[in-house]
């Protein structure tokens, strides 16, 4: 068990250092590995190579300004700015540090709040998990970086392609265009793969990954006094915020990194150091991050409920195993639940102790020229679909989303929701419909039900919240408009 989160967590740490790939591209390229292992052996580390991609990331962003995992992006502004200013090592060693604390507190929540969420998820019905599944969308959509209506018109096509296939109530083939591996609809990997994968190698342009690696030495890495004191209270209010934020479904890690850097500039007395070396900009979001990787795992593990691509791919692993997560998981599957638990605790002190000696080491990967390292890694993209079911169709689908991701970041559309939408179609469409034939077609009983009318009154909150924000901007807008053309008058 321990050989394997230290596997996860030297490949996770690869994987976020090396721009273009992410843990989504990594996983599930190593998922045909754990075909061979047992459920513990195969979540531990595939689940490790998720966290340590979150720790990975940070090296390329303050190094080379280059975010090699999503997440990572904010740790770009001002990781860079203090490696320009020779602080480079402090910088990491804040990040690492943040990370390693905000990591374990969200393990210790893990482990306080899961098992009785689960057992309180027991009492969930077709309405209650319909209307649950509803809220994860509206959050998701509300909380996203890009417009509410681009958010749910990218859930809204991942719920269509979720339609793919055997109807699940009448067995019936549907949109499948006469393809017979398309009858159990279309796979979750192949297209996380191609989106996240293919399309971050394809937006990356070559000329972006050329710059120069600023490579610390071991003796610069300790921060001195002023920089420890100044990244503490961000890196506690990351770990919270991180932990919380990581539980609504959702690319969590990154909407926790931006969130925690927009309440460090909010709270600071100095914002305007912000974007050239504040402390608090990397300490912050990078806690952020992996508190929010780790509270993503509540719903995952306690109601089965998938919070992001990464996490139901992770729920596939399962599968392909025999092991169908949600509540029952922690009664009839304990080994796999506290084994789960257990290897984050020791992934976390190894991730320390990987990240800070060995730094030299993994920048040095980064010297790879990207003529041989992107036809690389778009090969084992290609293998890793392929291994998953051996259909050639797989990896067209693949390819074909690959290009989809592509569009989707020239014209600023959020691909997570798509991803996310597929995920949740086949739960979500026999919820409803189990719901529906429990009322006899009756849309009432959604409105009868204690737990499932206070969730909807939720998104009704929410989308009014958003509605109002629209509107606000807008006015201001008008007025700058107004005020301008008085002024040009």
């Amino acid at each position: 068990m321990l050989f394997y989160a230290f596997l996860g967590c030297i490949v996770g740490t690869l994987v976020g250092i090396l721009p273009g790939i992410g843990p989504l591209a990594g996983i599930s390229i190593l998922l045909p590995v754990t075909f061979g292992l047992d459920a513990t052996k195969a979540i531990i580390m595939l689940a490790g190579i998720y966290y340590g991609s979150q720790y990975g990331g940070s090296t390329t962003s303050i190094l080379m300004r280059i975010p090699g995992e999503a997440a990572s992006v904010m740790t770009c502004i001002d990781g860079y700015a203090m490696a320009q200013k020779g602080r480079a090592g402090a910088a990491l060693s804040i990040a690492a540090v943040g990370s390693f604390v905000a990591g374990t507190f969200g393990v210790v929540m893990l482990t306080l709040v899961a098992p009785p969420l689960a057992g309180l998820a027991l009492r969930f019905g077709p309405p209650e998990y319909t209307a649950l599944l509803v809220l994860g969308l509206v959050l998701l959509a509300y909380m996203s970086s890009t417009s509410l209506v681009r958010t749910m018109l990218m859930a809204a096509v991942g719920l269509l392609l979720g339609c793919i296939g055997i109807d699940v109530m009448s067995g019936h083939f549907r949109y499948s265009f006469d393809i017979k591996e398309l009858g159990d609809g279309i796979g979750i990997v192949p297209v996380a793969v191609g989106l996240f994968g293919l399309g971050e190698i394809l937006s990356t342009p070559s000329a972006t990954v050329t710059q120069k690696v600023v490579s610390p030495r071991l003796r610069e890495l300790l921060p001195n006094a002023s920089e420890w004191r100044l990244s503490a209270l961000p890196i506690a209010r990351g770990s919270v915020l991180g932990f919380f934020v990581g539980i609504v479904p959702g690319s969590a890690h990154i909407i926790a990194s931006f969130l925690s850097y927009a309440v460090e500039k909010r709270v600071s007395r100095t914002p305007e150091a912000f974007g050239h070396g504040a402390v608090a900009g990397v300490a912050g979001p990078e806690s952020a991050n992996n508190s929010a990787s780790t509270g993503a795992f509540v719903p995952m593990l306690a109601l089965g409920l998938p919070t992001g691509p990464v996490t139901a791919v992770l729920m596939a692993a399962l599968l392909i195993h025999g092991i169908p997560p949600g509540p029952q998981l922690v009664s009839e599957h304990p080994d796999v639940f506290w084994g789960f638990i257990a290897s984050m605790y020791v992934g976390n002190l190894m991730l320390l102790a990987l990240n800070l000696p060995l730094v030299g080491l993994f920048v040095s990967v980064l010297r790879i020229p990207y003529a041989y390292l992107y036809p690389l890694i778009v090969m084992f993209c290609i293998i890793g679909v392929y291994e998953v079911s051996h259909a050639i169709v797989d990896v067209w689908i693949m390819l074909i989303m690959g290009a989809v991701g592509y569009l989707l970041r020239k014209f600023d559309f959020d691909p997570a929701p798509l991803v996310l939408g597929l995920v949740i179609a086949p739960t979500f469409e026999l919820s409803l419909r189990q719901s529906l034939v429990m009322s006899g077609g009756d849309w009432l009983i959604f409105f009868q039900r204690p737990i499932a009318v206070t969730l909807l009154a939720l998104c009704a909150g929410l989308l009014v919240l958003a509605a109002v924000a629209l509107l606000r901007k807008d006015w201001r807008g008008r007025l700058a408009r107004a005020q301008a053309s008085g002024e040009e008058a």
